[in-house]
């Protein structure tokens, strides 16, 4: 069974984008495109009644806006496989629902309502904390959506942790043609920067090659796997969020893991993905790994 690509839509300019970036994705990877959009529209149009006989109706509207995305991705990709629905049901829980039988949850990262300024909008922001499929936040700028750089990013976590992302960016980069960007980040503790140079370096030196000992051990299957893949490994010193954030400028997708744990109900993401789903100048792919 081939699993679709599910695409929560809202109408949104934002939205509007992920329909184009999503549309794209689908065909590469030769999956169905699925169109989803969930609000509490039936609750409110019960609750307040028309004052106008012209006024069309909540459900009309939706069924518009809709049919306008379904119509949108069908012009960009006249072969793709497009199915659409529309559920009276909270966005989030909709969209979690959809993933336990995705390929993959694609949002926008901004819809209807979100207060100016805000960096990423809050259903984006929950369903990647809480989904157990991959979730792709389409946003950066015009080079990173348009995937002209053809380059992957793969922010390397803990083996235990990052496995399941590596799987997924080596068949991003293979379904692509493109390269690969593996960055482990490293940091020497500051009680380790002692007055003697020779210490001090030493000290940095063994830092780095850890990072590079784990990304051996990160893309050994992978890499067995996918060898058509080119793959370019780099190891750099500093803050993980802020290495990523800083190269997702010469990517067209940044993949990074996050841990689900069984049993846990609240948002689960942490620093790296976070700063990535705000700040990074292309589509940020969180893939969950279950421990």
């Amino acid at each position: 069974m081939t699993f679709p690509l599910v695409l929560g839509i809202d109408g949104s300019d934002a939205s509007l984008t992920a329909v184009d970036w999503a549309v794209d994705e689908a065909a590469r990877h030769g999956l169905p495109l699925r169109l989803v959009h969930a609000s509490r529209w039936e609750r409110y149009e019960r609750a307040v009644p028309s004052t106008s006989l012209s006024r069309p109706s909540e459900r009309v509207l939706v069924e518009d806006l809709v049919a306008s995305a379904a119509e949108r991705a069908g012009r960009r990709s006249p072969d793709l496989k497009i199915t659409t629905d529309i559920v009276p049901d909270d966005p989030v829980d909709t969209l979690l629902r959809e993933g336990d039988d995705a390929f993959a949850l694609v949002t926008g990262a901004r819809g209807h309502g979100e207060l100016v300024g805000l960096l990423l909008g809050s259903v984006s922001l929950t369903v990647a904390a809480r989904a157990h499929c991959p979730v792709i936040v389409v946003r950066g700028d015009k080079a990173g959506l348009a995937g002209s750089h053809e380059r992957i990013l793969l922010g390397a976590g803990e083996p235990v942790t990052g496995a399941e992302a590596v799987r997924f960016a080596f068949r991003e980069a293979e379904a692509r043609g493109c390269t690969l960007d593996v960055v482990r980040a490293w940091r020497c503790p500051a009680h380790e920067s002692v007055d003697d140079p020779a210490l001090a370096d030493a000290s940095v030196r063994r830092h780095e090659e850890r990072a590079s000992a784990l990304l051996d051990t990160l893309l050994r299957d992978a890499l067995a796997d996918h060898p058509a893949v080119r793959v370019r490994r780099v190891t750099a010193e500093g803050p993980a969020h802020r290495v990523l954030v800083r190269r997702t400028a010469a990517a067209d997708l940044v993949v990074v893991g996050a841990c689900r744990r069984h049993g846990h109900l609240g948002l689960q993401l942490g620093r790296v993905s976070h700063a990535l789903l705000h700040h990074a100048y292309c589509p940020v792919a969180v893939v969950p790994q279950t421990v």
